[in-house]
C-alpha cells in the first residue's frame, strides 16, 4: 500500500533494514526445510525398511500362490489334460496377475507356473541313497520358463511334445546341481516313481541344472526343487529319507493326472518391491486378507475355478514390519514434537524482536490513528515477502534431498512454518498495542505478577502432562501411542518452565542480599540486572532450553538403552567375543586353543564340550544341556564378559561327585543334595553349588556346568570361547583354517554390526540424532536471540557503569554473570526434567522391538529405558558455557565502541 509520496510500505521497510528481512528469510529457509524434510525422510525409512522386509524374506512366505485342484474325474480325458497344458496355464496366469489389487505388484521375473503334485511319489530305484533303509520321494513340477531361470551344466533342458497325455508313462525332466550330487543323478539318469495305474512313471534325467539366482522366488518358492532335504516319516524313533524336486517340462503336466500324486495347478505371484512404500503396509494387509478369503478370492475364483484357494505368508512380515514401525514410532515423535516446540519458540522470538526493535515506531502509528488491521495487515505483508519464498525454497529442498515420498505432509509443514513466520509479528504487535501507549511500564521478571489467565492455561498444561505420562504408564510398552503420549516430553518440559519462571525470582532475592554486602559490585549487580530481565526474554529462551535439553536427554537414554541392548544380544549370540565351533558337535582339533591364544587381542581362552543327559535313569529323551568347562579359564571368562562368572573352587570333585553350576529352572529340579545323571558319556553324580542365570557356553536356556576332567569317556570339547578387546580378527580366522577345515567362526563384533544394519532402526536413530542436534541448534538461537532483544540496553548500562569508573573487566564479568543465573536454571532444570521424563515414560517404551525387532535370535530380559548420564550432563554443560561465550562475546564487542557512541544511540529503558 503507497504512502503519501507513492512508495510502497513493504519496499520502504525492506530497504531500511535489509539484513534482519535477509537473516529472517535464512530462518524462515531452514526452518520450512527442517519441517518439510522431517515427514519426508520418516516415509522414506519406512519405505526402505517396508521394502527390505519383503526382500529379504524367505520366498516361501512372501510369494503369493493361487492353485487349485485337478479336473474332476467325471470329465473327458482329453478335456481335463488341456487345462493342464502351458497354454491354457498361462491365460489363467495373464488374467490373474490382472485381478491382483494395488498395491500388489507382481514381479514377473521371479513368478511362476505349472503344475505340481500335491504329495510326494516314491521312487522305486534301489541305487537311489537310503539313509534309514527308506527310499527317497519327489515331488515332480512342470514349471514355466525353466530356460530363463538356469544354466544347463549337463545334458539339455527336458522336452514334450504335444503327444503327452494322461496314460504317458515315460517324461524327461531335469534337476539342479544341489541334487544331482546328493541323490547320485547325472544326465542319462532314469527314476521309477511310484502310484501310477498301469505301472510306475519313468522320468529321464536329461540334464543338470545350475540356477541362476537360487535364493529368489524361481527356485525357493518351491525348496526341494532346488535342494533335497530329509524327512521324516513320523515313527518312533524317527526314520528319515530324502525329499527332493525334478522339474518337468511345461507339456508333460497331462501325464501326472495319470497318478495318486494330488496334481494340482499353481501359479506364483513373486511381490515386486520396487514401488512399495511404507504408506502401503495397510493397504497390502487389507488385499491378501481379501485375496485368501473375500471378494477378492472371488474374483480369483472365476478364472482359475471354483475350488481355487491363494495362500501367502506376506501378511505376517508385513505385520512383523508394522510392530517395529509401531514401536519405533513413538520414540521419533518425541523428537519431532521436540523440535516442533523449539522451531515453535525461535520463531515466536523473532517476531517477538522485531516488535521490540520497532516499538517506539508502532506506538507512534497509533498513537496518530492507525488501526490494528491496518498495521498488523502491513507488518504481515513486511513479512510475507521474506518467508514465502524461503519456505518455498525450503520445501522444494526437502523435495530435493528425499525422494520417494508424499508432496503433501512435507507442503503442510513448510507452509506451517510460513504461515506461523509470518503471524507472528503482526499478533505480537496487535496484542501489545491494542490501546494507544504513550509509554510502557517495565516488565521486569521479578516484579511480574502472573493474571488469572495465565493461571489457567499453565493448569490446563499441567493436566495434558499428567495425562499423557501416566497414559503411557498405564498403556504399557504394548498399547498403541498417540500423539498426546508423544508429546509427553514436551509438555514435560512446558511445565517445568513455566515453574521455574515462578520460581525464578526467589533465589535471585535470596542472593542479592548477601551479593550486596561483599565489596564489589559486580556480584550485586549482575543478580539485580537478571531479576530486571523482561519476562518475555526470560520465559521463551527458558522455555527451549529445557525442551531442548529434555528431548536431547530422552533420546540419548534411548540410543544408550538400544545400544545396550545390541551388544547384550550379540554377546548372548556368541557367549563371548568369539567363538570357534565344530558344525556337528565333533572334538575340536588338537592345538586350536593354543593357536588362538596366540592371536593377537586374545586374553582368555577356554574350551567347552557340550553334551545331554537325562535326569532320569527312565527318561528316554536327553534334554538337559550338560557343558564340561575347565574351571579356572572357564570361570574367569565368564566374568570378564559378564555371563555368571565364578570361582575355580565351584566346580570341584568331592567323593566320587561333581560339584556343578546350574541355571535356576534346573537347580530348582535339582536341588543341592547330589544326584545322578545319565550324560552322553554315561551315568555321573552331581551336586549344585552355584546358580547363575547365563553363562558363556549356553547364554540361551537351561544348563549344568561341570568340570570337564570329571566327565570320562567324554569325546572332548566341541566349542571354543576366547575374550580380548581389538581381536585381529584376520588373523583369528587365519589361525583356525590353519588348525583344520570345517570350523565355524563367529564374532561378537559382528552380530553386533548386523543388528545396526536394519533401515528401521538406523533411519529412525539417524532422524532423532539430527531432530536433537537441530533442536539443540534452535535453543542456543533462542538464547542468542533473547540477548539480542536486550543488547543496546546491555550496551548502553555498560557504558553508563564505565563513566563512573568500571573496568572493560568487570564489565565482561558483569555480562558474564548476568546470564549466568538464567543459563544454570535451564541447565539444571533440564537435567531434573530429563532424569524424571526418563523415569517416567521408560514403562511405556519399547526399548526389545525398537533396539532387536529384526533379530530372531537373544532377546535380553533387562532391555529397559535408563538415564544416560552423559545424555543429561554433556547438553546441560554445553549450554552453559555457550551462554557465557555469547555474553563475552557481546561485553568484548560492546567495548570496542566508546561510551559516547552508547550514550548517543538514547536513553533506552
Amino acid at each position: 500500500m503507497p504512502n503519501a509520496q507513492g512508495a510502497s510500505w513493504v519496499r520502504t521497510r525492506l530497504r531500511a533494514a535489509p539484513w534482519p528481512a535477509v537473516v529472517f528469510g535464512v530462518l524462515v529457509l531452514v526452518t520450512a526445510f527442517l519441517a518439510a524434510v522431517l515427514p519426508r525422510a520418516v516415509e522414506a525409512y519406512e519405505t526402505d525398511g517396508l521394502r527390505e522386509a519383503v526382500a529379504t524374506a524367505a520366498p516361501e512366505s512372501t510369494v503369493l500362490e493361487l492353485k487349485t485342484a485337478q479336473p474332476g474325474l467325471n470329465r473327458p480325458e482329453e478335456a481335463r489334460a488341456d487345462e493342464f497344458r502351458p497354454e491354457a496355464l498361462a491365460a489363467v496366469d495373464g488374467r490373474a496377475r490382472a485381478l491382483l489389487p494395488g498395491p500388489l505388484r507382481v514381479d514377473p521375473a521371479e513368478s511362476a507356473y505349472g503344475v505340481r503334485t500335491g504329495k510326494s511319489l516314491q521312487a522305486l530305484d534301489a541305487w537311489l541313497p537310503r539313509p534309514d533303509g527308506l527310499l527317497p520321494r519327489f515331488t515332480l513340477l512342470a514349471q514355466s520358463d525353466a530356460a530363463g531361470h538356469a544354466t544347463v551344466r549337463e545334458g539339455r533342458l527336458p522336452t514334450a511334445d504335444g503327444s503327452v497325455g494322461v496314460d504317458t508313462r515315460t517324461v524327461e525332466g531335469a534337476v539342479t546341481a544341489e541334487t544331482a550330487r546328493t541323490l547320485r543323478l547325472r544326465a542319462g539318469s532314469t527314476l521309477t516313481l511310484d502310484g501310477f495305474m498301469n505301472g510306475p512313471l519313468t522320468v529321464r534325467v536329461t540334464g543338470v541344472l545350475q540356477p541362476r539366482h537360487p535364493e529368489r522366488s524361481y527356485w525357493s518358492a518351491e525348496p526341494v526343487l532346488r535342494t533335497p532335504a530329509m524327512a521324516s516319516d513320523g515313527g518312533r524313533p524317527p526314520q528319515f529319507y530324502w525329499e527332493a524336486g525334478v522339474l518337468l517340462a511345461p507339456g508333460a503336466a497331462p501325464a501326472l493326472l495319470g497318478g495318486q500324486g494330488e496334481p494340482e495347478r499353481y501359479w506364483r505371484f513373486a511381490p515386486a518391491t520396487g514401488r512399495l512404500t511404507g504408506a502401503d503396509a495397510s493397504a497390502l494387509v487389507d488385499r491378501i486378507a481379501s485375496l485368501e478369503d473375500g471378494p477378492a478370492l472371488v474374483r480369483m475364483r472365476a478364472v482359475a475355478g471354483p475350488t481355487a484357494q491363494l495362500s501367502t505368508g506376506l501378511e505376517q512380515v508385513v505385520g512383523a514390519y508394522t510392530e517395529t514401525r509401531d514401536a519405533v514410532a513413538p520414540v521419533v515423535a518425541v523428537a519431532a514434537f521436540g523440535i516442533t516446540a523449539v522451531a515453535f519458540v525461535v520463531l515466536v522470538m523473532s517476531g517477538g524482536l522485531a516488535a521490540a526493535r520497532r516499538e517506539g515506531e508502532l506506538a507512534l502509528l497509533r498513537a496518530r490513528g492507525g488501526s490494528l488491521r491496518g498495521i498488523a495487515g502491513r507488518l504481515l505483508a513486511e513479512n510475507a515477502v521474506p518467508a514465502v519464498p524461503a519456505a518455498a525454497c525450503g520445501l522444494l529442498l526437502a523435495v530435493l534431498v528425499v525422494d520417494e515420498a508424499r508432496l503433501l505432509p512435507a507442503v503442510l509443514g513448510a507452509g506451517a512454518v510460513a504461515l506461523l513466520a509470518c503471524a507472528a509479528l503482526p499478533v505480537r504487535a496487535a496484542v501489545a498495542h491494542r490501546r494507544p501507549q504513550a509509554h510502557q511500564g517495565r516488565d521486569d521478571l521479578a516484579g511480574a505478577r502472573p493474571g488469572g489467565r495465565r493461571t489457567v492455561a499453565e493448569l490446563t498444561l499441567l493436566v495434558l502432562a499428567a495425562g499423557s505420562v501416566l497414559t503411557l504408564r498405564r498403556r504399557g510398552p504394548a498399547g498403541d501411542g498417540d500423539l498426546l503420549v508423544s508429546a509427553a516430553p514436551v509438555l514435560v518440559a512446558l511445565v517445568a518452565a513455566l515453574v521455574l519462571v515462578r520460581l525464578y525470582p526467589l533465589p535471585l532475592r535470596w542472593a542479592a542480599a548477601p551479593a550486596g554486602r561483599l565489596r564489589g559490585v559486580v556480584g550485586f549487580l549482575s543478580l539485580a540486572r537478571a531479576g530486571r530481565s523482561p519476562a518475555a526474554v526470560a520465559t521463551l529462551p527458558l522455555l527451549a532450553l529445557l525442551t531442548a535439553l529434555t528431548t536431547a536427554a530422552f533420546g540419548g537414554s534411548v540410543l544408550a538403552g538400544v545400544a545396550d541392548a545390541r551388544d547384550r544380544a550379540a554377546l548372548l549370540e556368541t557367549g563371548a567375543d568369539a567363538l570357534i565351533a565344530t558344525p556337528d558337535g565333533s572334538p575340536l582339533p588338537a592345538g586350536l586353543a593354543r593357536s588362538v591364544g596366540g592371536v593377537a587381542g586374545v586374553r582368555q581362552v577356554t574350551a567347552v564340550g557340550v553334551e545331554f543327559a537325562s535326569e532320569r535313569a527312565s527318561d528316554e529323551a536327553r534334554s538337559l544341556t550338560v557343558a564340561g568347562v575347565e574351571p579356572a579359564s572357564y570361570g574367569e571368562l565368564a566374568g570378564r564378559v559378564g555371563l555368571g562368572g565364578f570361582a575355580a573352587d565351584r566346580l570341584r570333585m568331592r567323593g566320587g561327585v561333581l560339584d556343578a553350576v546350574a541355571s535356576p529352572q534346573v537347580a530348582e529340579r535339582l536341588g543341592r543334595a547330589p544326584r545322578r545323571i545319565v550324560t552322553d558319556a554315561g551315568p555321573v553324580s552331581v551336586r549344585i553349588t552355584a546358580v547363575r542365570p547365563r553363562t558363556p557356553a549356553v547364554p540361551e536356556g537351561e544348563f549344568l556346568l561341570v568340570d570337564a576332567a570329571g566327565l570320562k569317556g567324554s569325546a572332548g570339547p566341541s566349542m571354543l570361547l576366547a575374550a580380548g578387546a581389538g581381536l585381529d580378527t584376520k588373523a583369528l580366522r587365519a589361525a583356525v583354517r590353519g588348525a583344520g577345515s570345517g570350523l565355524s567362526v563367529t564374532l561378537r563384533s559382528e552380530e553386533r554390526a548386523a543388528l545396526s544394519d536394519a533401515p528401521l532402526q538406523a533411519g529412525a536413530e539417524r532422524i532423532y540424532v539430527w531432530a536433537v542436534a537441530a533442536g539443540a541448534g534452535y535453543a542456543v538461537l533462542a538464547l542468542v536471540l533473547g540477548l539480542v532483544r536486550s543488547a543496546p540496553e546491555r550496551a548502553a548500562l555498560l557504558a553508563r557503569l564505565r563513566t563512573l569508573g568500571m573496568t572493560t573487566r568487570q564489565g565482561r564479568h558483569l555480562l558474564g554473570l548476568e546470564a549466568l543465573p538464567q543459563t544454570l536454571l535451564a541447565a539444571g532444570g533440564g537435567m531434573a526434567v530429563g532424569w524424571a521424563t526418563v523415569g517416567l515414560l521408560a514403562p511405556g517404551i519399547d526399548l526389545d522391538r525398537l533396539a532387536l525387532a529384526d533379530t530372531s535370535g537373544v532377546t535380553p530380559p533387562d532391555a529397559v529405558l535408563r538415564t544416560d548420564l552423559w545424555s543429561l550432563a554433556l547438553p546441560a554443560a554445553g549450554a552453559v558455557l555457550l551462554a557465557g561465550a555469547v555474553a563475552l562475546a557481546q561485553a568484548w564487542w560492546a567495548g570496542r565502541r566508546t561510551p559516547i557512541s552508547h550514550l548517543r544511540a538514547g536513553d533506552m529503558r
